[in-house]
């Protein structure tokens, strides 16, 4: 099946298209690797800190001799898709995964909001990099990669900002958690509880702390500031990977790496034609993260 691809092509990185015989699938993503019996690969459960509190977490610990590098892969809102299977893949790939979830999220421990998202990551960011964590979990602290779908996505980007040592940044379908908040602070007080209703309707019980009108009364609070089309010089310091999805925020995200490529960044742009969640276009998701990563690591 001929699949259709938006690429965007930069002088610093050229991307080929997807139906180009030379794109293959990395292996990673269709077959299980050779199993190293001295290193087998395995998972650490793990608190990660973050403000007192310990946010609950799981490593993916990549197969063969160590240190491996590491992605930390963050969800998005509320959580419900964690992406485990991209992330199985990416350690099939020699890589470790880190997932967790945000205080007051999915069981971990305080109160959710945006703001303690942003802190979260910053937290884990610091976490891994601790010298008896990267002993611990076979960590090469010199390559990182912090990536993140939708509310993640958005996280990953605002933590890259203020991070020149990110060995490299992936965004999936990022959330413009600004641009929601500027279209809700337009909305009339008096219809702002059901129009967050509508906005988030999926927050279930997932979220502690959390309410639709909450979350809309912040991010319209800081819609300027978490408007991450602004954020392209901050963006320069590593390789970038944004992959949006064409029927929910692939334009958003195509502009977000237009005005990294102008204030003088590496970005690898790509538009899947899919919904939100990817969800008829797994292996080529994974193909793009995985290929890319190889790009990355120097393979």
């Amino acid at each position: 099946m001929k699949s259709v691809f938006r690429a965007l092509l930069v002088p610093a990185l050229l991307w080929a298209q997807p139906d180009n015989p030379a794109r293959s699938i990395p292996s990673a993503v269709i077959s299980d690797p050779v199993v190293d019996r001295a290193n087998p690969p395995w998972m650490g459960q793990v608190l990660v800190p973050s403000h007192g509190l310990g946010m609950n977490g799981l490593f993916y610990i990549a197969g063969g001799v160590g240190p491996h590098p590491t992605v930390i892969l963050l969800h998005g809102f509320p959580g419900t898709e964690q992406n485990l299977d991209l992330a199985q893949a990416i350690r099939r790939a020699g890589w470790n995964v880190l997932t967790f979830h945000y205080r007051g999220s999915w069981g971990s421990p305080g109160v959710f909001s945006i703001g303690h998202v942003l802190e979260d990551v910053d937290a884990a960011v610091s976490f891994v990099r601790r010298p008896d964590i990267a002993k611990s979990y076979q960590i090469d602290p010199v390559r990182i990669v912090l990536g993140g779908h939708s509310m993640g996505g958005f996280a990953a980007a605002a933590h890259a900002r203020h991070d020149v040592d990110l060995a490299g940044v992936l965004l999936l379908d990022a959330w413009n958690v600004g641009m929601t908040g500027d279209r809700l602070s337009k909305v009339a007080r008096a219809e702002l509880p059901g129009a967050a209703v509508k906005e988030f309707a999926d927050l279930g019980n997932s979220l502690r702390g959390a309410t639709p009108l909450g979350v809309a009364k912040e991010i319209v609070l800081h819609r300027a500031e978490w408007n991450y089309l602004a954020w392209g010089p901050g963006l320069v310091h590593s390789p970038l990977l944004v992959i949006g999805a064409s029927r929910t925020y692939g334009e958003v995200n195509r502009q977000l790496a237009e005005a990294v490529i102008r204030a003088g960044g590496k970005v690898t742009s790509v538009t899947l034609p899919t919904d939100h969640g990817f969800q008829d276009h797994r292996i080529a998701l994974a193909a793009e993260v995985i290929n890319w990563l190889e790009k990355v690591s120097g393979k």
